[in-house]
């Protein structure tokens, strides 16, 4: 059963919410409207940042920068460990406008702002151990070590699906190493970002240690995104998109020697096998593939069924699919919201129409609420029964589309799995332990994001996340992926009388 929200009540409850997180429409209202994808009406007006207003930004980043880097580094987790406290305060109103600006159902809004909060309470612990190693050396008397160092000004390209969280990701490494943040957000969610900001500035503002300018949010098109792909200030890019964008943005920061951490494409498959528990697997495919409208990077895309199960596992999934309810993501009952635009409704229809021409059978894929909501796209999400792995399978759709493929055996599940060009998140069900490990082993998924029994949507922050291939191979958020932020310097120090070489040289001069 869907409902849909009613037209012309979304203007004043954002302007309520902006206002409660520190951002007056008056100061943001400009040309560039931005639209609810919940009705398709526009609810602010946002001015883009002027060229002019760009470059000194990013001057004022570089001095913040070159400030902040002689901060201790506990020092500056404080900073951050306040945001996260900000953020906890805030949670509510931010998680609501995530779900009026992106279209998320209330609990992955909030999800969303949880996983800032958590990726500050990992910083907060990071700042104190930002370590290096010492290193034997073959020298008498010599000590080898590595340090690292604040890299200089971090620039942030961020999509409309994760309007917050990836931007905090990072936001709170960056911080904690010493860098300057500057944050383009997507067109799509900018008041999402003026909220973050203004958080941020609420509690850097009350903190001796923090410069001005230690975290900036520009606002444009892709005019904004290139001048931090292009300017020699900025020593790091991350940038989160597709791999059209990262074929465009990676030979030009390359041309500069800049250090980019791309997050791009995802093609995500999962396999499930005969020993697979269904009632778990069904629940988990059908979060991977429909939550978010399946609109995250690692949200599911390929399902490769054994065939002795296929018949079984598809029933239950048809039932789910045609079942699970799709409407106003603010009502408790909603799983599924709208999709983000037009744009993204017109692409998964060109995908089923393809999917259908190779002989798919589809099931869902219609679009829900038109006659009460032109603007706005609601879609029932699709399920695809192919026959083989056709082009239109390899290529990632942004939107819930599902295809489902049959296998005989693991050998052949891997091979389709893997014969895709994008590379971040995999899975596999089973409940057989040597099915498993061969999935997780060197000869099984070749994706950056490698999970048995569970989907591969849903990461925690205390693990790298990123993928190989064309998702780009950047690493974000947990594990040891704060080193992209900093320089490491290998440091040889001679505590002797003698000058021994290394590699037995000798240089002996009068």
């Amino acid at each position: 059963m869907a409902s849909f929200p009613p037209l012309g009540d979304l203007g004043a409850e954002t302007a309520g919410l902006l206002a409660r997180l520190g951002v007056t429409l008056g100061k943001a209202q400009g040309a560039r409207p931005v639209h609810s994808p919940l009705t398709g009406e526009v609810i602010a007006k946002v001015p883009d940042t002027p060229a002019d207003a760009v470059d000194r930004a990013l001057a004022e980043a570089q001095d913040a920068f070159r400030i902040w880097r002689q901060v201790p580094a506990p020092r500056r987790g404080e900073l951050v460990r306040r945001f996260g406290e900000e953020l906890r305060r805030g949670k509510a109103d931010l998680a609501r406008l995530v779900t009026i600006e992106a279209g998320k159902i209330s609990s992955e809004g909030a999800g969303e702002v949880q996983e800032m909060i958590d990726i500050c309470d990992f910083a907060t612990g990071l700042s104190r151990q930002l370590t290096g190693l010492t290193i034997a050396t073959e020298r008498a008397d010599h000590r080898m070590m590595e340090t690292w160092h604040p890299m200089g000004v971090v620039g942030v390209i961020s999509a409309f699906n994760f309007p917050v969280a990836v931007w905090s990701w990072n936001a709170a490494l960056a911080l904690v190493c010493g860098d300057a943040v500057v944050w383009k957000p997507s067109e799509k969610t900018p008041l999402c970002a003026l909220a973050v900001q203004a958080l941020f500035e609420r509690v850097a503002d009350g903190f001796a240690d923090a410069p001005p300018h230690l975290s900036t949010v520009l606002l444009g098109g892709a005019d904004a995104g290139a001048a931090l792909v292009d300017d020699a200030r900025v020593a790091v890019v991350s940038a989160t998109g597709s791999t059209t964008m990262g074929r465009e943005v990676a030979p030009r920061l390359a041309s500069r020697f800049a250090r980019a951490i791309l997050e791009l494409g995802g093609n995500n498959a999962a396999i499930v096998c005969p020993s697979a528990d269904l009632d778990l697997t069904v629940r988990a495919v059908a979060f991977a593939a429909m939550g978010t409208a399946g609109q995250r990077c690692t949200s599911l895309r390929r399902l490769i069924v054994h065939e002795r199960i296929y018949d079984t596992l598809l029933g239950r999934l048809r039932r789910a699919y045609l079942s699970v309810s799709v409407g106003d993501p603010r009502a408790p009952d909603t799983l599924v919201g709208p999709l983000i635009d037009a744009g993204a409704f017109s692409a998964m229809q060109v995908a089923l129409d393809a999917a259908r021409g190779a002989g798919a059978v589809v099931t869902g894929g219609e679009r829900l609420g038109a006659d009460v909501l032109p603007g706005a796209y609601y879609v029932r999400p699709a399920l695809v029964e192919m026959a083989a792995q056709e082009d239109c399978v390899r290529s990632e759709t942004f939107a819930p589309l599902l295809y489902v493929l049959r296998y005989s055996d693991l050998d052949e599940a891997i091979r389709l799995q893997n014969d895709v060009p994008q590379g971040l998140a995999s899975s596999i069900f089973t409940t057989d332990l040597r099915e498993a490990e061969r999935f997780l082993s060197a000869t099984g998924s070749d994706c950056g994001i490698a999970n048995v029994n569970i989907g591969p949507s849903g990461a925690e922050i205390g693990g790298a996340f990123g993928g190989e291939k064309e998702t780009g191979g950047g690493r974000e958020a947990g594990s040891d992926a704060w080193k992209a932020y900093m320089r490491r310097a290998t440091n040889t120090i001679n505590y002797g009388t003698r000058l021994p070489l290394a590699q037995g040289v000798t240089f002996e001069i009068e």
